[in-house]
């Protein structure tokens, strides 16, 4: 059936162009034999149809190869965007950096994980949800109604609530084709970069503090002396005595700051099996002159005694500042109670005072680098401000983690967890 549907096209000329030949025969030879005119016509007729058919057939054929080939080539670019969408939005999708592209009407077109889990977005998102109904702050809707105005890009850093309050770098570009394509948003997160560079900033000033005072005292002693304080014998002996404290309060300042290097950036020794139990009883010998002096009772309770893999130096500084804490900042007659337990798999100390306790708003930062509940008491009992400091990094260096509760009026209980010894053999 195909190949007389073929035919058609050549039959139809055909027959044409016999009529139109019998005419023209007709004409030029009229002195021809009818049967002679009809013959000659028909032969033009075959010719010309067979002629056609050729030629209909030949651009029939040209022009489906020129289909398949635009075909092709249709498929293939279609496919190598694709491709490239997909490279783009895995791309943007892995970035730890959100990411947020939105309309003209400030409609959400494409959002990464990223920025869903910093604004807290439940996933997936309806398609182009108002970016209001994400991200309420002000001014980062004002400052992508301000690209869209001027075409330029604009960067600010951003406090936004979204999440919890955050702080970002936030950069805002036009999409290719101009404004009226949309634009995207870029979110840095800088908000521990910014609490590490203000704890820098306070540890500079606070060393150039805490060395400056006693520094300040020795000096101006030390000329007291040299003007004519040496020929009073009583006095000369008291402001010695000062210099010399002093001396030894920077000594401890400097000590302290060489043990906190080493344990922020050395290189960790290899750890050893070590009984908690010995570690607690040296701390409370080199403790006890202090606690005697300040009438304070401390109580050592244990089940059993557990190895844990530490340091065994490190770990008994660990336990001499927490009980020289205890005992200093405890009331008169107070009590400090040590406990060595078992917990969820953790070997545990519990160290308990009856102390003055800790304000909630100073809980988070009293691990910091000379963080200060009370000042003045605590230069007063001649501490440098780094006890804490050194704890939680060489606890944290052995593994474990150090954690703080407080009540103010009704004392304090600092808690060291470590991994026992059974344990670490079980994990490797």
């Amino acid at each position: 059936m195909p190949r007389v549907t073929n035919l058609r096209p050549s039959v139809a000329c055909g027959a044409a162009l016999a009529v139109f030949s019998l005419v023209i025969v007709k004409i030029c030879l009229p002195h021809s034999s009818m049967d002679g005119v009809a013959a000659a016509a028909a032969l033009i007729g075959v010719a010309g149809g067979a002629g056609s058919n050729f030629l209909f057939s030949y651009f029939s054929e040209k022009a489906r190869s020129t289909s398949e080939v635009a075909d092709e080539q249709l498929r293939e670019v279609v496919d190598n965007l694709q491709r490239e969408s997909s490279r783009l939005e895995a791309i943007l999708g892995s970035m730890v950096e959100g990411v947020v592209a939105v309309d003209p009407l400030l409609r959400i077109t494409f959002l990464n994980r990223a920025f869903a889990e910093s604004m807290e977005v439940q996933l997936p998102l309806e398609a182009r949800t108002p970016l209001v109904q994400v991200v309420r702050d002000h001014d980062l809707l004002e400052m992508f109604n301000a690209v869209f105005n001027s075409g330029e890009p604009l960067q600010k850093r951003l406090i936004l609530s979204a999440g919890g309050t955050r702080t970002f770098a936030v950069q805002v570009t036009p999409l290719a084709g101009g404004p009226n394509r949309g634009a995207i948003g870029m979110f840095y997160d800088i908000t521990e970069i910014e609490r590490l560079e203000r704890i820098r900033k306070d540890f500079v000033a606070n060393v150039s503090h805490e060395l400056r005072t006693p520094l300040a005292a020795i000096s101006g002693y030390a000329e007291t002396l040299l003007e004519g304080a040496l020929e009073d014998p009583d006095n000369a002996r008291r402001f010695a005595e000062i210099i010399l404290n002093k001396a030894r309060q920077l000594t401890n300042i400097v000590s302290d700051l060489l043990v906190l290097s080493t344990l922020e950036s050395g290189k960790p020794p290899v750890p050893q099996p070590v009984s908690l139990r010995e570690s607690v009883e040296s701390a409370l010998r080199t403790v006890e002159p202090v606690a005697r002096s300040r009438g304070v009772n401390v109580v050592f309770r244990f089940a059993e005694d557990l190895d844990v893999m530490g340091h065994e130096i490190r770990l008994e500084q660990v336990f001499v500042n927490l009980l020289d804490n205890a005992i200093k900042f405890n009331r008169p007659d107070g009590e400090v109670h040590v406990e060595i337990a078992r917990e969820g798999g953790r070997a545990v100390v519990h160290v308990r005072d009856t102390g003055l306790g800790i304000p909630s708003r100073d809980l988070p930062r009293i691990f910091e680098r000379f963080y200060r509940v009370d000042k003045a008491r605590s230069r007063a009992t001649g501490g440098t401000g780094l006890g804490l400091a050194i704890v939680k990094h060489a606890v944290e260096q052995m593994g474990g983690s150090v954690s703080v509760e407080s009540r103010l009026g009704q004392g304090s209980v600092f808690t060291v967890a470590l991994p026992p010894v059974d344990s670490n053999a079980i994990v490797t």
